[in-house]
């Protein structure tokens, strides 16, 4: 079959998107023809097509990219999810184009340039298979079929076989310890969406782990009752604000949860005595001035203890002045940095999952701060479900790896 100049290049792009990343891998597709490009002028001279920060198909971090829902042969360690779900929010939408916005922001990021000068490593060079699982396509058009989808698009690659390549490092075969199986399962980092999104997560969770606690950083609880905002004998719908009640009635986390960074307005102290009944402490922003980042650490540590533990961070958990583009925005919040070094004194917790959500980029600044804020986020993500402890200042530094290619003068 002879392909039109047209056709050849619509089907080179395909092929492309679906092998991302960079450099030579399994998701790498066979060429159109069977010219041998070495000996061509650009490769003779310059070498492999490599991807710039600003260059190629958009998977998280230049990391291989696979439509992981249509193709079962892909074994991985860790996997993106991107989930496009903004249908539930209370003030602004937009956070459907959350997981583009996140990816966008990671572009400087790649595997050979992803080396962190506090964990002493890379989180793409370790013998961890993490790859892009793109995003589950979800209805715009009914929550409830959406809210499935998500749920079995989650619960799909959680019963995936994960990758062999890293038996030696213990701490990435800590699932097994809780699952109902008694098998390993790969963990997922989810790009939302609005924080929906985490009500179908819980409940593939609990069908593996059985209830889990929850460590939520977030301005707001999410744990009101929709039933005080609608009339009785209608079916309460599920959204941003009351999925967390919703988790709590179905019986899916445990009563030993904890928020962290809480600052929005409620309606009364009740609302507070309710979030308490539900299962949750609560460590506010304002903490951090009384007992600092460690004492924030040492609580949350505390209260989740040793069993499953699933990490929900929405955006606005961080001050506005650093990342604006959310849904709910409230002033007074913790810095990138403040964020970051909690996170990394979370390492060593038993992780089954993670997730980052309300990034709503058309709110953003034209620097894109809340896309870069929110894309660290998930590599700082990424490094602590592979570190078996938090990084320590002890720990003697380690030249970074040489080579690969920088965009730093």
């Amino acid at each position: 079959m002879k392909l039109t100049r047209s056709a050849a290049l619509l089907l080179s792009s395909s092929l492309n998107l679906v092998g991302g990343g960079v450099g030579a891998s399994e998701f790498d597709q066979a060429p159109l023809t069977s010219n041998n490009a070495a000996n061509e002028l650009w490769t003779s001279k310059y070498g492999p097509q490599l991807d710039l920060p600003f260059t190629g198909p958009l998977s998280f971090a230049h990391i291989p990219y696979a439509r992981c829902l249509d193709d079962t042969r892909h074994e991985f360690d860790i996997a993106i999810l991107g989930m496009p779900f903004d249908t539930s929010v209370s003030y602004r939408p937009g956070a459907r184009f959350g997981p583009n916005g996140i990816r966008s922001g990671s572009r400087r990021l790649r595997p050979g340039n992803g080396y962190s000068i506090t964990w002493r490593s890379d989180p793409y060079a370790h013998d961890v298979k993490v790859i892009d699982c793109g995003d589950v396509p979800v209805t715009p058009f009914d929550n409830l079929i959406a809210v499935d989808q998500m749920h079995a698009a989650y619960a799909t690659l959680l019963a995936r076989n994960v990758a062999e390549r890293a038996a030696g490092k213990p701490e990435l075969r800590a699932t097994r310890a809780f699952a109902k199986d008694g098998k390993e399962h790969p963990r997922i980092v989810s790009l939302g969406g609005d924080h929906t999104i985490v009500l179908p997560i819980l409940r593939a969770l609990h069908e593996v782990y059985g209830p889990i606690s929850v460590i939520h950083f977030d301005s707001h609880i999410d744990t009101w009752s929709p039933l005080r905002y609608f009339s009785p004998g209608l079916t309460p719908p599920i959204t941003h604000g009351s999925f967390f009640w919703n988790a709590v009635q179905e019986g899916i986390i445990s009563n030993m949860s904890i928020h962290a960074g809480i600052r929005s307005k409620v309606e009364d102290y009740g609302d507070l005595e309710r979030d308490a009944s539900s299962g949750f402490a609560l460590i506010s922003t304002d903490d951090i001035d009384d007992i600092g980042t460690d004492g924030i650490i040492q609580r949350i540590r505390d209260r989740v203890g040793s069993g499953p533990v699933y990490i929900s961070l929405d955006i606005d958990v961080v001050d506005p002045s650093m990342a604006p583009a959310t849904g709910t925005p409230e002033p007074g919040g913790w810095t990138t940095r403040e964020l970051n070094r909690i996170l990394r004194g979370l390492a060593g917790l038993n992780i089954v999952g993670a997730d980052i959500v309300e990034v709503a980029p058309m709110y953003d600044s034209n620097a894109e701060i809340t896309s870069l804020a929110a894309a660290n986020i998930v590599h700082e993500f990424l490094s602590m479900l592979q570190e078996g402890a938090p990084p320590s200042s002890q720990r003697p530094v380690k030249s970074a790896p040489r080579g690969g290619t920088r965009d730093e003068l």
